[in-house]
Order: C-alpha cells, then structure tokens, then sequence
C-alpha cells in the first residue's frame, strides 16, 4: 500500500459518512485554529501566494476529479466503458451552470445590500447666525464671535462624529454580509464533502485536501477583514467559527440527499427493476448532481471570487514581476498535488 494509500486510510477509516463528517471537521476547526498564530496586519503577498497556492489546488479538483467523475463516474473494473448519454451530459452541465450561478446570485445580492448601506446622502447646511438688536450688543460682539466660533467647531465635530458613525455602521453591514456568504460558502464545502465520499474514497479523499489548502488562505482573509471592521481578535475568531456551522449544516443535507438515493437504488433492486427512470428519463437522481453543483461553487469561487484579487499590482514592475512568478509557482504547486494524488488514485 501506497504512502498515499495509508494516509488517507488513516484520515477517513470508516463508511462515506463518517468520512464525510471527518472530513467537514478537518476543513473546518484546523484552518480556524491557525487564526490564533495569525497576525492581523498580514502581508497582503504572503497571503497571494497562499491563495495562488489553494486556487491551483480547487482548480485541480475541478478538472481532475469532480468533472470527471461527475460526467464518467467511477470505473474501477480493468475493461470497463462509459454508455455516452447526451441528455444525462446536459442534465450534468446544467448542475454545473447552477452551482455557478447560485454563487454569483449570492455574490450579487451581497454587493446590491452592501453598496446602498455605507454612503452618507444626507446634505449638511450651516445655520445663519440669528439677526437681532445688535447696536446694544456692540461691546459683546468679539464674546458673541466666538461663541459662535465655538457652536460652529461643536457642530461641525457632530456632523463628522455622524458621518463617520455612519462609514462604521457601513463597515459592520459589510463584515456581516461577509460572514453571511462565508457559511453559505461553507455550505457548499459540506455537500462537496458528502458527495464526494459517498461517490468514491478517492474523489472524498482528494476534495477534501483541495478545500483544506483552500479554507486556510479564505479563513485568513475573513479574519483579516473583521479585525479590521472593528471585530477584537477573539470576537472575529469566534465569528469564523461560527460560520464553520455552515459546512456541518451541507453535510448533514448532502447525506441526506445521498442517502436517499441509495435506499431508492436498493429498493429497485429488491424489485428487480433493471431499467430505472432517473430526472427527465435518463439513470441520473438528485443525488447525482451534487458533485456538479459543488463543482460550479468551486469554479466561481476560484476564478470570479479568488483570481481578480491576484491579478492586482502595485505599479512596481521589479516587485510585481517577482510577486507574479511566485504566484505562479504556488498555483502550479497546487495544480501539481491534486495531479499527482488523481495520478496515484486510491482504489474505491
């Protein structure tokens, strides 16, 4: 048995869903506990070339296993074929583009929310001193200067003290919305996790170290922009723990789904029934899109979500040029640890 073989073994020892459980609590406390050893200021570069890192490492499970699997399955006799189905491969597809476009609803709804919430539209006017009986007031006027001087210094504080409650305010709406879509990002990890194993150890076995490489540059990211919302370093940990609720909550309704497509399998069996009629009569359940819809997760997180970040530069060709092949590096490294786990797959 392969090192490989044997670690993975060790990792997930028992059936598709306690692997998948496993698996869920893997991605989700040991990427949170590294927060404690992260400083808040983190070096925007340092944390690139971990995204570039774990983008490589989502891409490579995308290509090199979920899409495979979800469009081939799992073949594990020596001389085994594929029956070409063109409407099982569109129902496919269509799980594919709605994995996607849930996430660029969410991303959408989560902006439209965002963007009408930290901008201060109210118009400021400055109040006219009141006219009166200044010929008896003549000796007091230098008192009267400034004590005006002072009101306007006062309200002028007000106004700014306001406007930036308000900015604060805005802050915090978006430290919650990013919360909001960080557990329903962990959803979708969950049912990923559960899909995953129930279809093969091996394609369980390889989502999950991609979405652990993954969560560990997000997670880093999401305390960084709490911290710096005005969350206490022990509030925004405890927040991204909270959200870790979220990938539990997908596994739990991923194994559901999945277990219920096994009892309807057995139950055809029992009945003898060899010509079983799927979704729009072809052999595929709702069970079977859910790789496909993690898979379109996946590929809007890392491209939409991940990617125009990286493409960024500070203007400094010498640094950037540097910066950009260590990106590169990082992401093919990732690229190159799902090919060779794929390469070297465990038997299912």
């Amino acid at each position: 048995m392969s090192f490989q073989a044997t670690a993975f073994a060790f990792l997930f020892p028992g059936n598709a869903m306690t692997n998948s459980i496993l698996a869920t609590a893997y991605i989700s406390i040991f990427p949170n506990l590294l927060l404690y050893f992260v400083p808040p200021d983190i070096n925007t570069g340092a944390l690139n070339v971990l995204v570039s890192f774990a983008v490589g490492g989502l891409l490579g499970d995308v290509f090199l296993h979920l899409l495979p699997h979800a469009f081939l399955g799992e073949k594990t006799e020596e001389h085994s074929f594929v029956e070409i189905d063109n409407q099982k491969n569109v129902l496919i597809g269509t799980g594919l583009f709605v994995g996607l476009f849930f996430f660029f609803f969410m991303d959408k709804m989560m902006r439209v929310v965002n963007g009408g919430s930290g901008h201060d539209h109210q118009h400021h006017h400055e109040e006219q001193p009141a006219s009166g009986t200044t010929s008896a007031l003549k000796k007091k006027d230098d008192d009267n200067n400034e004590l005006r001087q002072r009101k306007q210094v006062v309200e002028q504080v007000k106004k700014e003290l306001d406007k930036s409650g308000k900015q604060s305010e805005g802050i915090k709406l978006s430290a919650y919305l990013n919360l909001l879509a960080d557990f329903t990002h962990n959803m979708t990890d969950g049912l990923a996790m559960a899909a995953s194993f129930y279809a093969s150890p091996a394609v369980g076995a390889t989502t999950a170290v991609a979405v652990f490489f993954h969560e560990i540059p997000h997670e880093v990211g999401d305390y960084a922009i709490l911290v710096q919302s005005g969350f206490s370093k022990q509030k925004a940990m405890m927040a991204q723990f909270t959200t870790a609720v979220g990938a539990f909550l997908g596994t739990i309704i991923g194994i559901m789904i999945e277990e219920k497509s096994l009892l309807n399998k057995e139950a055809d069996l029992k009945a003898n029934v060899t010509d079983v009629v799927g979704l729009l009569g072809t052999d595929l359940r709702w069970g079977d899109l859910v790789i496909p819809f993690a898979a379109g997760g996946f590929l809007y997180i890392a491209t939409v979500g991940v990617i125009p970040e990286l493409l960024e530069v500070t203007g400094n060709a010498k640094k950037d040029k540097k910066q950009s092949f260590t990106e590169f590096v990082a992401m093919f490294v990732g690229l190159g640890l799902m090919f060779f786990i794929a390469w070297n797959d465990i038997p299912a």
